[in-house]
């Protein structure tokens, strides 16, 4: 991206002025080495979404950045109801709530060395992984329909985890306003048999040890300290949640046709807010988001499980589990003015800061937990949350490394085989159905994600609390 396109406030802020079309300024949190590895792209679609109907103070890009579809991926946007905002899917994404969840094993380093290689196969056998990946659940539509209504609440009243789980997820493990009847039959369909299971791409499973302790304070309130083993699990809503931005896209573009809503691109679909076809997709993305919940919730289940018949009776104890592709009602100051506002979240993390009122009240001195994942054989990061980050960036930071490069150019890079026998000598270990799929995901393919935690830091909008590096990795 061109530095002299942009203004630079800082050495974190770079600002697109408003032009054109654009109804406020577009605002990029990164290093300028950062936003000179983004694509042009990134600058124009963070200026398209300025352009929406509602939107409210600017438009946001995040240190990781980089292309996606209509919305850029670290995007964020919030919309005001009141002044006609809109909703869109493509602001949220085809993987509707995917995130993170952290798990504390309580396991001395040396015990899981020990084992890691029955950890890994053991993990790799019993957790679903890959395309079309299907688990031993089976949902009929009414259970299908309780699930979409309940999240992980549903999930641990079938048996998978207990109920302190929910006090360490988001919205306490279950999206309220979700409405099952507005997701359609082919989305529930394919999701049938697919809660408990990890997907592909870069979804994945991995067991981490803690490298670095960047602020022992924080961690101590999280349960972390230098070489602790945790268990990261990354995914979302699934085939679900895909067939749900598939529908709402083609209706919301039509919708704004007939509107005279003119849209910079056509992935900008989107609807008002208080419009029917705004409700209706509220209604399925809730659903989505609680499914995803659900489903991270399962494998959080089988883990444990998987983890007893090693090391005999283990608790693994949640960290927190926070999604990064939502839109969420929320109320912000804006001028000195609380207003209602809905907050659309692309390949961003919620991050609030102390004292929030929907952080969980264990982390209220400190901050929410920002969970950040890395590539394979890369460092993932835990943050917390800031106070300035409500005014910097609507309380959200970034979600991840962010992909330097497309996934077919990473398979004429890197070869599967290859990158699993590299990581192997590291001491790395990786299963994975696909080997593409690896190729795909190689940590060549992605930026330097301790340098994108570093400029969110420097930001404001979010504190390294601690670096985690891979052991095992499970990949989709």
């Amino acid at each position: 991206m061109d530095l002299h396109k942009l203004q630079q406030r800082s050495e974190t802020e770079f600002v697109i002025p408003k032009r054109g079309a654009m109804r406020v300024p577009g605002i990029l949190y990164a290093t300028a080495n950062l936003v000179l590895d983004m694509d042009d792209k990134v600058a124009e679609q963070v200026a398209n979404v300025a352009a929406l109907p509602g939107i409210v103070r600017a438009s946001y890009a995040m240190p990781d950045a980089h292309w996606g579809y209509g919305f850029p991926i670290g995007g964020v946007a919030a919309f005001d109801p009141d002044e006609g905002g809109v909703i869109s899917a493509g602001g949220v994404g085809f993987d509707i709530s995917c995130g993170v969840r952290m798990l504390r094993t309580e396991l001395e380093l040396a015990q899981v060395e020990k084992h890691k290689k029955l950890l890994a196969d053991q993990l790799f056998q019993h957790i679903p992984a890959g395309v079309g990946s299907t688990g031993k659940l089976r949902l009929d539509r009414e259970e299908m329909d309780r699930m979409l209504q309940g999240g992980a609440r549903w999930a641990i009243s079938r048996g998978y985890g207990r109920e302190e789980d929910l006090d360490r997820t988001e919205e306490h493990g279950c999206m309220a306003g979700a409405e099952p009847k507005q997701v359609s039959s082919e989305a529930k369909q394919r999701q049938q048999d697919e809660v408990g299971t990890l997907g592909s791409g870069n979804h994945y499973l991995e067991v981490q040890r803690v490298e670095k302790v960047y602020d022992s304070q924080i961690a101590s309130v999280f349960g972390l300290r230098e070489n602790d083993v945790v268990i990261s699990i990354h995914c979302g809503s699934r085939g679900l949640g895909h067939q749900i931005g598939t529908d709402f896209l083609k209706r919301m573009f039509l919708d704004a046709k007939q509107r005279g809503l003119h849209l910079p691109e056509r992935e900008l679909a989107c609807a008002p807010i208080r419009s029917d076809l705004g409700r209706e997709y509220l209604g399925a993305m809730r659903s989505a988001m609680n499914c995803a919940m659900a489903n991270r919730q399962v494998l959080t289940h089988l883990t444990r499980e998987t983890l007893s018949g090693i090391f005999g009776e283990v608790r693994l104890p949640l960290l927190y589990d926070v999604s990064h592709n939502t839109c969420k009602e929320e109320t912000h100051s804006v001028d000195g003015v609380r207003r209602k506002l809905f907050v659309h979240r692309k390949g961003a993390t919620r991050a609030f800061g102390p004292g929030h009122p929907d952080v969980p009240a264990v982390f209220a001195s400190v901050g929410q937990p920002v969970l950040i994942g890395g590539s394979m054989g890369t460092a993932s990061y835990v943050l917390a949350g800031t106070s300035t980050g409500e005014s910097l960036s609507f309380g959200s930071a970034c979600h991840g490394a962010g992909r330097a490069m497309s996934r077919n150019e990473a398979t004429k890079r890197w070869n599967g085989k290859n990158v699993v026998m590299d990581l192997e000598r590291r001491g790395i270990l990786i299963r994975s159905p696909s080997l593409r799929g690896v190729a795909e995901e190689a940590p060549g393919a992605y930026k330097n994600v301790g340098e994108v935690c570093e400029a969110a830091e420097r930001a404001g909008i979010a504190r390294r609390v601690a670096r985690v590096v891979p052991l095992v990795c499970v990949k989709g």
